[in-house]
């Protein structure tokens, strides 16, 4: 029977020859992610076992991520008394792939796990954070569970009562345009089906665009897959995906490389012509509500972000840094940017962006989710205007529901950085 990606890695994971949409699994999971809401998962884990006068052990500690992203340093007590509590069960378990609150190995989960190599393609990947989905950019099945059910992950390793998912198929004509990004295209498609388009499937990504584009910009794309309601986003595996796990992550060990059927039924598929695509804002307060740049250009801005698990790989510095060489941030513009990863922080500093960022007047952070979620970072007043790189503009999302966000990508946060209004990075450029 013909598969799609997603019920060829649930058919491996379960032990099957074949699987199709709206089975019930049981798979086994290849790598668990959390991040400091692993204190909520510990507590639930050390239910599990209260009362059957077992130690709390976990099924497999090589198997287990743990990486502390949302609120480094720690802004309050409570904060740094869980961490504590996390570190302590860290070490007693003996689980290695973690990363503590550290300039050489720190950063945002969904960044640390690809570029050190914890996600390989054909594997299945749960996280307690609902962006898990960027990991499909390796060709894994990668999803989004709540901290119960991760203690269930952590008990027996495998995850209870997964029905699979349907699939969209999303074909990428064309070229995309100079200053026209992965963000642009992935904001794009989320405004073309709506938040509630891909609900409880699997987006599925193809066509030449993806296959020239690098693993960053795959990331975006799956990253922001559960902003359509994705259960995930998946890139079949190819030669630009060995190249990153090879090069980048440095995977030495053999690689499962598979693809769904040519002939495989998807419950959709979506055809994009890139080379009409132009820079895409998503306006207050929803994912989906999307209007060309040019609809919304001219707007006045108070703080701008970049960075987060969505936009800040070295790609996306590297933008940034060309765009604010020799200029300034506007006066009354704030400028935050936050690189995803300490490994990317290094390699913007030896390339000379951070440099140029903060002569622009820019304020560099510390690797983490800075002021994306809202609780630690670069909140927000009553009234504020902000254009962000991140995932979400939810109502209150960045700390303040009185105040308003604009997601972009990369390039238009810079060129806008500079007017201190929205601006269309294709003209600024001319």
């Amino acid at each position: 029977m013909a598969m799609t990606m997603v019920e060829k890695i649930l058919a491996k994971a379960t032990g099957q020859s074949s699987v199709k949409a709206g089975d019930v699994l049981e798979p086994k999971v290849d790598l668990a992610m959390s991040h400091e809401n692993a204190a909520l998962v510990l507590n639930q884990f050390k239910e599990i076992y209260a009362g059957t006068g077992h130690e709390a052990t976990v099924w497999d500690p090589s198997k287990i991520a743990i990486i502390f992203d949302h609120r480094v340093p720690a802004e309050s007590s409570k904060t740094a008394t869980n961490q504590k509590k996390v570190r302590d069960f860290v070490a007693k378990q003996g689980i290695a792939k973690f990363h503590d609150i550290r300039g050489d190995q720190g950063g945002i989960c969904h960044q640390i796990l690809p570029e050190n190599g914890y996600v390989r393609p054909g594997c299945v990947v749960v996280g307690t954070d609902s962006h898990t989905t960027s990991h499909g950019a390796l060709g894994a099945f990668s999803f989004g569970i709540g901290a119960t059910e991760m203690a269930s992950v952590w008990t027996l390793g495998t995850v209870l009562n997964v029905e699979v998912p349907g699939s969209i198929k999303v074909v990428v004509h064309g070229e995309l345009s100079q200053y026209v990004l992965p963000k642009d295209l992935i904001l794009y498609l989320i405004g073309r089906i709506s938040a509630e388009g891909a609900n409880f499937k699997v987006i599925e990504f193809h066509g030449p665009v993806i296959r020239s584009m690098s693993t960053s910009g795959r990331l975006v794309l799956c990253n922001m897959s559960v902003e359509a309601g994705a259960t995930g986003g998946v890139v079949p595996p190819d030669g630009e995906t060995v190249r990153y796990l090879r090069e980048e992550a440095g995977v030495k060990d053999a690689l499962d490389i598979f693809g769904p059927d040519e002939d495989a039924v998807y419950d959709q598929v979506v055809e994009i012509d890139a080379s009409s695509l132009e820079p895409q804002i998503a306006c207050p307060h929803t994912v989906d509500n999307v209007k060309p740049i040019g609809e919304v250009a001219g707007l006045k801005i108070d703080q701008v972000v970049i960075g987060s698990c969505t936009n800040g790989r070295l790609d996306d510095i590297a933008v940034v840094a060309e765009m604010l060489s020799g200029k300034k941030v506007a006066s009354g513009t704030r400028m935050l940017v936050f690189p995803a990863s300490s490994r990317i922080y290094l390699e913007a500093l030896e390339k000379g962006y951070v440099a140029e960022i903060m002569k622009a007047g820019a304020v560099m952070m510390n690797s983490g989710c800075g002021p994306c979620l809202g609780v630690h970072q670069g909140a927000l007043a009553d009234g504020d205007v902000a254009l962000t790189t991140t995932n979400r503009n939810f109502k209150g999302r960045m700390g303040n529901p009185n105040s308003g966000v604009y997601l972009c990508s990369p390039a238009v946060a810079a060129a806008s950085a500079v007017t201190g209004v929205i601006t269309d990075p294709r003209k600024g450029a001319k």
